[in-house]
């Protein structure tokens, strides 16, 4: 059969754009098609309010992106973009008064939790000493073998100490039970489990080793690097081009869906066997993120004054409560106090500061499919640990579990993960086969966050699926180079 293209990308998210940079720089022809205007997904930053003022519209801080192995073979510092680490990645305030805060520096942490600091050290130094290890290992297709199994061991047994009722028992202090517990509930779904044990320790530890960043001047930033690259290596990207039917992409070789199994279920049609279409629809959504963006007119007032060393908060009291909200949720209960994630960017760039106007974003843990108006119970949530937080507040506009997934049809009921992080679900996304990024039609790919390794800005969706592909259907056995290259070795679209 005679091609008219090589590659043909639908969806331009972190992991759409890591797959067709991969493609590029194999030597293919790739066009990116993208529904909205702009491109970038949850990579997307915006004016809101204020001219001078730019929101993150989904992503802001990126640990993952640190340690990513695509990301890291990409170089994004060589592109341009600076991701800026406060000296606090992450904090936790309790309803007294009292926080704990995740330093980047391990000994100021272990310091500050006083009887606990050795525990912490024990948990997070090994971890450390060991980053890229287990980022190679973390962000993988979760089918390949190790070269080691020391660095398996270890994350298993801190998984099942801390996702089991064991984790209740291992701190003295809440301060540091709850300092565990918030990152634990990055994975949205039922406390304590072995999967928000992994997830604790994983982005946990990264807090005190390649951190949690803010890329300078917002997330799109990200996206900018790597359509720039993709542009420069021949490859073109259609916004406001929204693919409804496969029949207009399948004049290219490879096709990759960089959208969730519902989307691609209803673009691919009959053409899929129908007992793969029945696991599809099979898949799981998790809870659903209800966000508000705040335009504020001076700092957070955080009742303790350390929190504000921080970018990113984690509002949910201790971790008994945490477990209790974040499990009520997973199983449809709007406990009207939610756990909520708090991003205050200019505390690790102050450039997106203006006199009077600064940007806040947060979002609440609610039940997939919530219509309700979140903005209450945000602010509320805010205002137990920051008195007359709600008097600094300029404008305000939410985002609810159903119009997020209007926003992007990838967000299932809200769900930003793009599915729920169960351990089956984990290692098994979207269905059970060996090779996940694979469908059943010749030459058609998935390469989405429902697929390993699951959601966060990585890439490795992306960047894995493609290497699939370019083994399987161009024979390329060899991954591209990802780094910088001379100018003049560049291509011109």
């Amino acid at each position: 059969m005679k091609w008219n293209r090589d590659v043909a990308v639908v969806g331009s998210g972190p992991n759409g754009l890591a797959a067709a940079v991969t493609f590029a720089r194999a030597g293919l022809h790739v066009d990116v098609y993208e529904s909205q205007d702009e491109i970038g997904g949850g990579l997307r930053t915006h004016a809101l309010f204020d001219s001078d003022v730019r929101h993150d519209i989904c992503s802001a801080v990126h640990p993952m992106a640190a340690v990513s192995p695509f990301f890291r073979r990409f170089d994004l510092s060589a592109r341009g973009v600076d991701l800026l680490r406060p000296e606090a990645s992450y904090a936790h305030p309790l309803a007294d008064g009292r926080a704990a805060v995740a330093y980047q520096d391990l000994d100021r942490t272990c310091d500050a939790l006083g009887r606990d600091g050795a525990g912490w050290r024990r948990l997070m130094a090994p971890l450390i000493g060991r980053s890229a290890e287990i980022g190679e290992l973390f962000l993988s297709d979760f089918r390949s073998v190790p070269p080691s199994l020391r660095t398996p061991a270890m994350l298993a047994w801190r998984s099942l100490v801390h996702g089991t009722a064991l984790a209740t028992h291992r701190f003295a202090t809440d301060e540091a039970a709850a300092l565990l517990a918030g990152v634990a509930a990055h994975a949205v779904g039922r406390l304590p489990s072995i999967v928000g044990g992994a997830v604790s320790v994983f982005l946990g530890h990264l807090a005190h080793s390649s951190g949690w960043p803010v890329p300078r001047g917002g997330s799109s930033e990200i996206a900018a690097g790597l359509a720039e690259d993709i542009r420069r290596h021949g490859g073109q990207i259609h916004t406001g081009a929204r693919i409804t039917d496969l029949a207009q992409v399948r004049g290219s070789r490879v096709v990759m869906f960089d959208t969730g199994p519902k989307e691609f279920s209803a673009v691919a049609g009959d053409r899929l066997p129908a007992a793969y279409r029945r696991r599809l629809r099979r898949f799981r959504y998790g809870p659903a993120a209800a966000k508000v963006d705040f335009l504020v007119s001076e700092a957070i007032p955080w009742r303790n004054t350390e929190v504000a060393r921080a970018a990113t908060v984690h509002l949910g009291g201790s971790q008994a409560q945490i477990y209790r909200r974040e499990s009520g949720v997973a199983r449809g209960v709007d406990a009207g106090d939610p756990f909520v994630l708090l991003v205050d960017p200019g505390v690790a760039d102050p450039d997106r500061v203006r006199a009077g106007k600064r940007p806040v974003w947060a979002y609440a843990h609610v039940p997939n499919g919530y219509a309700a108006d979140p903005t209450g119970s945000v602010t509320a949530q805010i205002e137990k640990y920051a008195p007359g937080f709600a008097e600094t507040v300029v404008a305000a506009r939410s985002t609810n579990g159903v119009q997020y997934e209007a926003y992007n049809p990838n967000y299932v009921g809200g769900d930003i993960g793009a599915g729920a992080l169960t351990l089956g679900q984990l290692l098994m996304r979207p269905t059970p086969r060996w090779n996940p990024y694979a469908t059943p039609l010749p030459g058609v790919y998935l390469c989405s966050a429902s697929t390993p390794p699951g959601p966060g800005v990585h890439g490795m969706s992306g960047y894995l699926a493609a290497v699939s592909a370019l083994r399987r259907e161009f024979g390329i056995a060899a991954p591209p180079a990802l780094g910088p290259c001379p100018a003049s070795l560049r291509r011109e679209p």
